[in-house]
């Protein structure tokens, strides 16, 4: 199923406008006298800044997502989630993480969202070949054999994609701390054909 938000009117200038182009990992230079010369990924993202606060004028914006919605989405540098969604600048919240797992920081920021800022919407993407499938919990004992502690947090490891969107929507429409949780969907991102899945709550 394809994700569609309905059309809305606006004074600020698209996102779109102003993108920022970005060169992949196998286009940065491998030889080391090469990079040094081209200076840090941070040199070049700073020089890219500059390049935008040229010609950027301020939106007229406030904090409060128009579309009054709030994306979680796994971390992969494959999800271009304006893009795919259709989204323009100051549309909707974006939650980041590895996986796009509801974790208790993702309740935080989904109940600022929610009580402060006006969303009413969530929207949770996973997506297909994620780097979660391919590890396990045993990660926070090889991090505590090697630095000597052991992490407080859960790695949050999963082999089915789908089971785990439930387990996310399961956690946001079950916390106490939201105050909206009529409309909580969930979708897996094909990253070979940019598709959206949607996946039944079960």
């Amino acid at each position: 199923m394809t994700l569609f938000f309905p059309s809305h009117n606006r004074t600020a200038t698209p996102v779109t406008s102003n993108v920022m182009v970005m060169t992949t990992s196998t286009s940065v230079p491998t030889d080391s006298e090469d990079a040094m010369k081209a200076g840090t990924v941070t040199d070049r993202l700073v020089e890219a800044n500059q390049r935008y606060a040229a010609t950027f004028t301020d939106p007229g914006m406030d904090a409060r997502p128009v579309l009054r919605v709030a994306v979680v989405a796994c971390m992969d540098a494959r999800l271009d989630l304006h893009a795919a969604l259709g989204l323009e600048l100051g549309d909707c919240h974006t939650i980041r993480n590895a996986g796009g797992v509801v974790t208790d920081d993702v309740i935080r920021s989904l109940t600022i969202s929610q009580r402060k800022l006006g969303t009413r919407s969530v929207v949770l993407i996973h997506h297909t070949g994620c780097g979660l499938e391919t590890i396990t919990e045993d990660f926070r004992t090889d991090l505590e054999m090697e630095v000597g502690q052991r992490p407080a947090w859960a790695v949050e490891a999963f082999r089915d994609v789908d089971q785990d969107v439930r387990q996310s929507m399961q956690r946001v429409r079950t916390s106490p701390f939201l105050l909206h949780t009529d409309d909580v969907r969930g979708f897996v991102f094909d990253v070979k054909t940019g598709l959206l899945r949607e996946i039944d709550a079960g």
